[in-house]
C-alpha cells in the first residue's frame, strides 16, 4: 500500500509506519547525542512509568528516560493497530518502534494498550512493572511517573459514568483568527461559551483526578519508590490565547491538575519524593491544530524563535527538562532543589515566554494577512511538524514505496 496524508480541516486521518519509525529513531539519536554519559547520574531514574507514552511529550519523556538514563520503562497508551488494508494510529507505530529500538539497545521495556483511566489498566501496569523490574534485575519500584494523557473522553471507574471534554471559552463566546495550513487561508473561528456541565466534564477528563488515582494504586501495590518523582504537563501561553485556553475549559482542567500536583507533593515529599507540573512550550499537536488562534500563534512563534535560535521540539524540550531541571546538580538527589517558579511549577516554556519573543510574535500576529502570512509566520514549519507527528514529511523515507500498514 502506498500511503499519502489525508487531511481534513487541519486533522490528519491516517499515518505512515516507516515515517513514524524514522521519527522515533531520530529522537533516540538526539537523546544519545545530548544525554551521553548521564546513565550514572546520581538519582537518575531506573524504572519509569509513562502514562500516555505514544506521541508528543509522553513519547519524548520515555525516550529520554530509556536512552538517556538507561531506565527500564513501562508505557501505556490507547492506540488503534494497523491492518494489511488500513494504517493504524501514529502512536501505535511509535510504540512498536520504541520497543524495537529498546530491545536492540538492551533496554527492558513493555508497552500496554488500553484505557489508562480504568482499574484494569492500573492492575496490568502494576503487573508489568514487576515483570520489567525482574527482567532488568532491579527493585520493582517506579522512581519516575510521567502523566501525559491526552484523551477527549474518560469513564470514571468508580461510577461508570463517561465524561467528555470540550475546548471552549467560559462566560462569553470567542472569535479568533485561524489558518488552514495547506492553503494559508486565514479565517475567523468561533466557539460558544461552555455550560457548567461542560466545564465540569472537562475537569474530570483533563484534570488531575486520574493522576492521583494512579499514584494511589502504585503506592498501595508497593511498586512506587519512596523517592518517586512524578510530573504532569501543562501549558499557559500568552495572554492573547487565554480566552480560549487558560481562562477556558482547558484552563480550568489545568488548574485542577496543578492543585493535584500540590496534594501529591505534600504526600510524596515526606519520604523524599516529589510531584510537579511542567509548563512546556507550544508545539504542534493534533489538538493544537484545531484550537482557534493557536495555529496562527504557533506559526508566528516558530518563525521568531527560529530566527533567534531558540526553537525546540518535543525531544529538545524533554532533554532540557531532564538535564537542566530534574536531574542536575543537587536537584538530582534532592527534589527541593529543582528549579521552579513561585507557584512551584517547572518552566520549560521560559524561552517561549521571553519578553522579546512574545513582543515580536504579537507584532507579527497583528500584522499578518493572507498576503504576507508565509513571510511573517512559519507556516511550512507548522505543516512539517503536523505531518511528521503522523509519520509524513520525514527525511529519508520513500513515500512512493509499497508498505505493509500492519507493521513497522
Amino acid at each position: 500500500m502506498i500511503i499519502k496524508p489525508m487531511i481534513r480541516n487541519n486533522i490528519c486521518l491516517n499515518s505512515h509506519p516507516k515515517g513514524c519509525t524514522r521519527m522515533v529513531q531520530n529522537q533516540i539519536a538526539y537523546v544519545r547525542q545530548h544525554m551521553a554519559g548521564l546513565s550514572t547520574t546520581p538519582g537518575a531514574p531506573k524504572l519509569a512509568l509513562v502514562i500516555g507514552c505514544s506521541t508528543g511529550y509522553g513519547l519524548a519523556s520515555r525516550i529520554g528516560a530509556a536512552f538517556g538514563y538507561g531506565a527500564a520503562t513501562v508505557g501505556i497508551s490507547f492506540e488503534k493497530a494497523g491492518s494489511p488494508t488500513k494504517p493504524g494510529t501514529p502512536g501505535w507505530y511509535d510504540n512498536l518502534a520504541f520497543d524495537a529500538e529498546a530491545a536492540k539497545a538492551g533496554l527492558v521495556s513493555k508497552t500496554l494498550d488500553g484505557d489508562a483511566f480504568s482499574n484494569e489498566m492500573k492492575d496490568q501496569a502494576i503487573a508489568a512493572i514487576r515483570e520489567v523490574a525482574a527482567k532488568a534485575g532491579i527493585p520493582a519500584q517506579v522512581d519516575l511517573v510521567i502523566y501525559s494523557l491526552a484523551s477527549p473522553v474518560r469513564t470514571d471507574p468508580r461510577d461508570g459514568v463517561m465524561y467528555r471534554s470540550v475546548i471552549k471559552p467560559i462566560g462569553k463566546a470567542y472569535s479568533g483568527k485561524t489558518m488552514d495550513m495547506l492553503t494559508g487561508k486565514i479565517s475567523i473561528a468561533s466557539a460558544e461559551p461552555a455550560t457548567e456541565e461542560e466545564i465540569a466534564h472537562t475537569v474530570k477528563v483533563m484534570g488531575g483526578e486520574d493522576w492521583e488515582l494512579w499514584i494511589d494504586a502504585l503506592s498501595e501495590a508497593g511498586v512506587l519508590s519512596p523517592q518517586a518523582r512524578t510530573l504532569a504537563y501543562t501549558y499557559i501561553g500568552p495572554e492573547l490565547s487565554w480566552a480560549i485556553y487558560k481562562n477556558g475549559t482547558i484552563g480550568k482542567a489545568k488548574e485542577h491538575l496543578e492543585k493535584t500536583s500540590h496534594l501529591l507533593h505534600e504526600r510524596l515529599s515526606k519520604s523524599g519524593g516529589a510531584a510537579w507540573v511542567s509548563v512546556n512550550k507550544a508545539l504542534v499537536t493534533r489538538a493544537s491544530a484545531v484550537i482557534p488562534i493557536i495555529p496562527l500563534y504557533i506559526s508566528a512563534l516558530f518563525k521568531v524563535m527560529k530566527e533567534k535560535g531558540l526553537h525546540e521540539g518535543c525531544i529538545e524540550q524533554l532533554v532540557r527538562l531532564y538535564k537542566e531541571r530534574l536531574y542536575v546538580g543537587e536537584a538530582a538527589q534532592n527534589p527541593a532543589k529543582v528549579l521552579t517558579d513561585s507557584e512551584r511549577r517547572i518552566r520549560i516554556d521560559d524561552w517561549e515566554m521571553r519578553d522579546d519573543v512574545q513582543r515580536e510574535t504579537k507584532a507579527r500576529m497583528e500584522a499578518i494577512t493572507e498576503e504576507n502570512l508565509f513571510t511573517l509566520a512559519d507556516v511550512d514549519g507548522f505543516k512539517h511538524d503536523f505531518l511528521e507527528a503522523h509519520g509524513f514529511d520525514v527525511a529519508g523515507v520513500d513515500y512512493e514505496a509499497d508498505v505493509d500498514p500492519s507493521t513497522i
